[in-house]
């Protein structure tokens, strides 16, 4: 079977529905930006601040390369991994890539004050997601579907996305 690949924006719900995607289907996650912060023994944070943006889009480039080969697992990216595009055909040859998308107020209101978001350290949080997601928007239409999370549970976004393969004959009703 091939991978389920979730791109999109940060605070979109891409890891916390992998692993529950990964959950119902008994399937491996992976976590791009984790397996990224294992290898260079620390936070992505910490690697935008010490190493630089550059560097780290270099180490999800090789993550990227290293992982997917895998079959029949959900991989989580982090939200820029969409602006290589090495990364958005490796993504695409192994895998159904799945964007979640949110609105600006909904990614605002999930992130909050969390500071380990290199590219919102900034005083101005609404500004920067806004400007962010309109710079990004094209990247993102590469996906194979689309699912907003704005007013979704994690849970039902993981049944949308089991729905979708359902339909695709990706996934049969016995294996969820």
């Amino acid at each position: 079977m091939k991978n389920i690949v979730l791109v999109g924006f940060m605070g979109t719900g891409k890891t916390t529905v992998g692993q529950i995607l990964a959950n119902r289907l008994n399937r491996q996650f992976i976590d791009v930006d984790s397996k990224i912060e294992s290898n260079c023994g620390m936070p992505v944070s910490e690697i935008f601040k010490v190493q630089g943006e550059s560097f780290f889009r270099q180490q999800e480039q090789q993550a990227i390369k290293d992982f997917l080969p895998q079959a029949n697992a959900v991989v989580a990216t982090g939200g820029g991994a969409v602006l290589s595009s090495e990364n958005v055909a490796n993504l695409k040859n192994h895998g159904l890539m799945i964007c979640l998308a949110a609105t600006a107020d909904s990614i605002v209101s999930r992130i909050g004050t969390d500071g380990a978001r290199p590219l919102l350290n900034v005083p101005n949080k609404d500004e920067a997601v806004a400007k962010l997601l309109q710079e990004r928007a094209s990247r993102y239409q590469v996906a194979d579907y689309t699912v907003d999370t704005s007013i979704l549970t994690p849970g039902e976004v993981a049944e949308r996305i089991i729905g979708i393969m359902q339909a695709k004959g990706d996934v049969n009703e016995l294996s969820v």
